[in-house]
């Protein structure tokens, strides 16, 4: 008897995803999409394959001229003993130096987050989309809210 095989998710463009924050759009009024390799240990990898991955809580801030990931959470590896790696651990992001600075400029604005939309694969390495926004207020997020809404009721019209 054979086990049943997990489907696995691919989003629009054909990449394998990971994990998604679908709240970010809700939360931030997003000016500019950005896509980074991530800096990974075998471990983190063999668990990403296994799509398990926290990005919700996870920003991303300029240090020492790196940009640097801050509270993603990629669990431990249980077969990997001794060498597994630390769940909760800064990662560094694999961007252009010009990309750097102009993250780092973005973020020196006030108001201004970066904060990642989603990790995937692209072919064997895996990528994550990035996000500078600006945070929006209660108010804002009625407002956004509404006019989906509006949005969708305007398309089932034209259907």
């Amino acid at each position: 008897m054979t086990t049943p095989q997990k489907t696995k998710k691919f989003d629009k463009e054909g990449f394998r995803l990971i994990a998604s924050f679908k709240k970010a759009e809700l939360d931030y009024e997003i000016d500019e999409r950005l896509e980074a390799g991530i800096q990974l240990h075998g471990s983190e990898v063999k668990v990403l394959r296994a799509g398990k991955c926290v990005i919700s809580g996870a920003h991303v801030r300029v240090v020492d001229g790196e940009a640097l990931i801050f509270g993603m959470q990629i669990p431990e590896y249980p077969w990997s003993h001794q060498f597994n790696h630390v769940p909760d651990r800064s990662r560094k992001l694999l961007l252009h130096k010009r990309e750097i600075e102009k993250l780092r400029d973005a973020l020196e604005a006030k108001g201004s987050a970066c904060v990642p939309l989603r990790v995937y694969f692209q072919g064997s390495k895996v990528k994550l989309e990035l996000a500078v926004g600006t945070g929006r207020k209660m108010h804002d997020r009625r407002d956004a809210i509404k006019d989906r809404e509006m949005k969708r009721e305007i398309s089932r019209v034209h259907r």
